[in-house]
């Protein structure tokens, strides 16, 4: 693949209903060499400006934060075509309405503990199921990102062949974060419940994101930002260049899959995060890294 230096990177977070309240967040950067350095934030609150940053000339690359698939499990049980653009195109011929029946009566009948599938790569970060409609509704950010990602033939490691100079890959947030700062909370959408100890994570996020010395981001960037994106209480911004700091490491893997492993499963997908190289196929958990001291509790 040859895709240039000095190429343009992307950060995501993605909301199923964006709005001047709570906007989709890109963080725009440039990768040179291991320096990945803000350029510019965009707010999009509608869906008409996600669509359209996804069909902008490349090259770039775009971490995104929100599933891009459903379990194996999931799609072979409800019936749905066995192939990620084929059960995506079945998705994108739902309204939003049909598709909210079809996960709630999937999910109905069945026993608890049996009701929402994760994907093989939420069992190994802890993340959520993307059939989950309530709470955090990742089924419903499914359901509003993917069929764009299908229907602007982007590229997509894995799951899709695209155009080779708009690349998108799957990112999350939280693992990195975890790296980070543990588990300590950093963020709130509601605005009574933001506080101190909120603000002063994020800035030990941000701090330890952004110090190249000690790498704890395992990204091997130098990550240059203004800590402003960290003052934001939603997390949103902080949140986005994390995203940016994931797509900017799997763009320098771009000739090994994009960081994506071998045993990846292209029904499913695949988060992009130097932790997640080697998850372990036997029990689903986070390995020892190499050259790290310490095992990565995710």
């Amino acid at each position: 693949m040859t895709l240039p230096d000095g190429i343009r990177v992307f950060g995501v977070d993605f909301t199923s209903a964006p709005s001047r309240r709570k906007p989709i967040v890109c963080v725009e950067c440039r990768l040179d060499g291991e320096a990945l350095r803000f350029e510019a934030m965009h707010r999009w609150t509608d869906f008409h400006g996600f669509t359209d940053f996804l069909s902008s000339s490349g090259p770039w690359i775009a971490g995104l934060d929100f599933p891009f698939g459903q379990s194996r499990r999931f799609i072979e049980t409800i019936g749905w075509p066995p192939a990620w653009e084929d059960y995506v195109s079945h998705v994108a011929g739902l309204s939003r309405a049909a598709f909210y029946e079809a996960l709630t009566q999937y999910r109905l009948p069945r026993a608890t503990g049996d009701k929402e599938h994760q994907r093989f790569i939420d069992r190994s970060t802890g993340g959520i199921s993307p059939q989950k409609l309530h709470g955090v509704p990742v089924g419903l950010m499914f359901y509003e990102g993917a069929r764009r990602l299908l229907a602007s033939d982007v590229h997509l490691p894995l799951l899709r062949a695209g155009d080779l100079r708009r690349v998108v890959v799957e990112a999350y947030p939280g693992v990195m974060a975890r790296r980070l700062i543990g588990r300590r909370s950093y963020k709130n959408d509601t605005r009574s419940l933001q506080t101190a100890e909120h603000r002063s994570a994020r800035l030990d996020l941000f701090d330890h994101l952004c110090d190249a010395a000690s790498n704890r981001s395992l990204s091997g960037l130098r990550v240059e930002a203004p800590r402003s994106v960290a003052e934001d209480p939603s997390g949103d911004g902080l949140d986005a260049l994390l995203c940016a700091v994931q797509a900017g490491w799997a763009y320098g893997r771009k000739d090994t899959g994009f960081g994506i492993p071998q045993h990846a499963d292209p029904l499913e997908g695949w988060i992009v995060d130097p932790a997640l190289l080697n998850v372990s196929d036997r029990d689903g958990t986070i390995s020892r890294q190499s050259g790290n001291e310490e095992i990565l509790a995710l």
